[in-house]
């Protein structure tokens, strides 16, 4: 068995990790990670790797049993159990729309999961016109969803490859927050009257909370909870503050973390830090009466994906911090925000990936997972 050579974690300070390398040899079912101490402004730290064998990971969830169930965006459900990577998969998911950033996405159990059973998904739908971000519940019976109901789809279903958000996460007051990309189409994010380019609200069993901020409102759809968004793909609730945040995707540059409240309006694509892909602007304008700023940007863009919010006392030196994912430049961005103002930000784990998802699980600690390669890793302090 050989080192695999390309999947090194070229950190701040050494690599981390090798693994495997193909050459037709057997691949063992998780890497080897190497005792490197990484230490970073407050917390030194070392990485526990569970697998470098999964396809473009996108979500996780941990069931009490000790289980992690990772959703692969070409629509499959993959299990680590004991920090390996088994050969079985999760039988009944749905299809899915498998095309550019579609597919597979979000996964995430409600909050009484021990007492209801019900896990949630997001995906894209394949149907008429192309395909459109679903919420879905269901059970899991063995190794199989059972119970499985639809509770909402985005509308209109668009034929386009990018920005169909998709992150879950609950209030633990009988609803569900979860986002939904302006799927290409700049316009859609300031439009009432589809779900394209917003953070929506639904209760838990996919009915419209009476209060939602346009539930009254002619002309728009009842689930918006807030609007003009670019592509919300992190989103985080935090059930002591009462406050929900989101991380989402500038085009060239202004890539925003902002604090999500009912009915505002987060101003894209009519105020932005970023501009076209070709170089030309979109705006003259960063700021507007009636529209949100975010609390921090990032120029250049990092491609912000998933992101947690530390809560465990695992990370004291972290405590309230965001982690949020950079697709792009391949890191974690540690964010520091006080009295909901930006304080700042350090970079750790360069070159670790693209970094698809971060969770705290229930045991405390944080994972994270990368796309190219496809691992699930472990922060481990190293005390």
């Amino acid at each position: 068995m050989t080192l695999k050579k390309g999947i090194v974690y070229a950190l701040l300070i050494a690599s981390v990790v090798a693994c495997s390398e193909k050459n037709g040899t057997e691949h063992p079912d998780t890497a080897t990670p190497v005792a490197t101490v990484i230490e970073s402004e407050k917390l030194k730290f070392t990485i526990d790797t569970l697998t470098d064998k999964l396809d473009n990971p996108w979500g996780m969830a941990f069931l009490p049993d000790g289980r992690i169930l990772v959703t692969e965006k070409k629509g499959e459900i993959r299990i680590i159990k004991d920090g390996k990577l088994l050969d079985e998969k999760i039988e009944n998911v749905p299809a899915v729309y498998d095309h550019g950033q579609g597919g597979l996405l979000d996964i995430a159990l409600h909050p009484d999961y021990t007492t209801n059973g019900w896990i949630y998904l997001s995906y894209a739908k394949p149907g008429e016109g192309g395909g459109g971000t679903t919420i879905a519940r269901t059970k899991l019976n063995g190794n199989a969803f059972i119970e499985f109901k639809e509770l909402f789809s985005a509308q209109p279903f668009v034929d386009s490859e990018v920005h169909f958000g998709s992150r879950i996460v609950f209030d633990g007051k009988g609803h569900i927050f979860f986002s939904s990309g302006e799927r290409g189409t700049k316009e859609n994010a300031q439009n009432l009257g589809n779900h394209l380019g917003k953070v929506l609200r639904l209760n838990e069993d996919g009915t419209v909370p009476t209060d939602n901020p346009f539930v009254n409102k002619a002309g728009a759809k009842p689930e918006i909870w807030s609007y003009g968004h670019r592509n919300p793909q992190g989103l985080v609730y935090n059930i002591t503050t009462g406050e929900l945040w989101d991380v989402e995707h500038g085009p060239k540059g202004g890539d925003e973390l902002n604090k999500v409240e009912a009915g505002k309006n987060y101003g894209w694509p009519v105020i932005t830090y970023g501009i076209n892909y070709d170089g030309t602007p979109i705006t003259d304008i960063t700021k507007k009466d009636g529209m949100e700023q975010p609390v921090w940007y990032w120029v250049p863009s990092i491609a912000t994906c998933g992101m947690a919010q530390v809560i465990s006392d695992i990370y004291p030196n972290w405590k309230n911090n965001f982690l949020v994912g950079a697709l792009a430049q391949t890191h974690i961005s540690r964010v520091e925000v006080d009295n909901g103002k930006y304080v700042k930000h350090e970079r750790l784990l360069e070159k670790v990936g693209r970094v698809r998802m971060v969770k705290q699980g229930p045991d405390g600690y944080i994972y994270i997972a990368t796309q190219s390669p496809g691992m699930i890793v472990k922060i481990v302090p190293a005390n």
